[in-house]
């Protein structure tokens, strides 16, 4: 794995904190990581963005955004409305292709959920995931409502021909219900892809010492982590 894309379900859902997760638990192991935020929507300039807060609790790794807009809103959408030019996949996949060439892993962080329209073409940031030939590690909610995303995003993604490297609980609730403690059987299933972690709800307010310190055990070795998930669900049986 060099270059890894970072999508899921919806907004709000946690891709940045899994984002800092894996790459903390990836120079754990060892790898020289890269963060690439494509297009940073609602942070003025100056302000602290997305790859921001993943170099505050990950560590050393480089980071690099390639837009950003004043507003909240979908990419094209805050480009157009910003009077400013939208970044389209091809210079997603140069800028990733750059990074990778000097590090072990690049984790390019979209924006929302996989389809969100990232220019006036259309295109989204599974456009720029074929043109990388990257897998895609899709970031999920816990409870009720999540595996009709998920299983969605996987259609989405199975029908463009990419690969879902596998499904990341962003906020795992201290107190799960019912519906969450069986999402962990079922989101394997409707993705058709595995679990690869669950990331405490909270993660991202830890002291960055602490963040580092426990990173790994929320994901699983195929994040760099120890995380298993069999003994995940097995010590919350519904």
């Amino acid at each position: 794995m060099s270059v890894l894309v970072v999508s899921g379900t919806g907004t709000e859902i946690g891709k940045t904190v899994v984002t800092a997760a894996v790459a903390t638990a990836a120079l754990a192991a060892g790898r020289s990581v890269a963060v690439l935020k494509p297009t940073q929507t609602g942070v003025a300039p100056g302000e602290p963005g997305d790859v921001a807060e993943v170099l505050r609790l990950a560590g050393p790794v480089t980071g690099e955004e390639l837009a950003r807009f004043p507003e909240p809103l979908a990419p094209d959408t805050a480009a157009r409305r910003a009077g400013r030019a939208p970044v389209r996949p091809r210079e997603i996949e140069q800028a990733a292709a750059r990074l990778a060439a000097d590090h072990d892993l690049v984790l390019v962080e979209g924006a929302g959920g996989l389809l969100v329209r990232i220019d006036e073409a259309g295109s989204t940031l599974a456009d720029a995931a074929r043109l990388l030939d990257a897998p895609v590690l899709v970031v999920a909610q816990a409870g009720l409502g999540t595996l009709n995303a998920v299983a969605l995003t996987a259609e989405a993604l199975g029908s463009r021909g990419l690969r879902c490297a596998g499904v990341v609980i962003g906020s795992w609730p201290a107190e799960p219900d019912l519906a969450t403690l069986c999402n962990l059987a079922d989101l394997p299933k409707c993705a058709e892809a595995p679990l690869l972690g669950a990331v405490p709800e909270g993660a991202g307010t830890l002291p960055p010492d602490d963040f580092r310190a426990v990173a790994a055990g929320w994901l699983a070795p195929e994040l760099y982590g120890t995380w298993d998930a069999a003994r995940f669900a097995a010590e919350r049986r519904p």
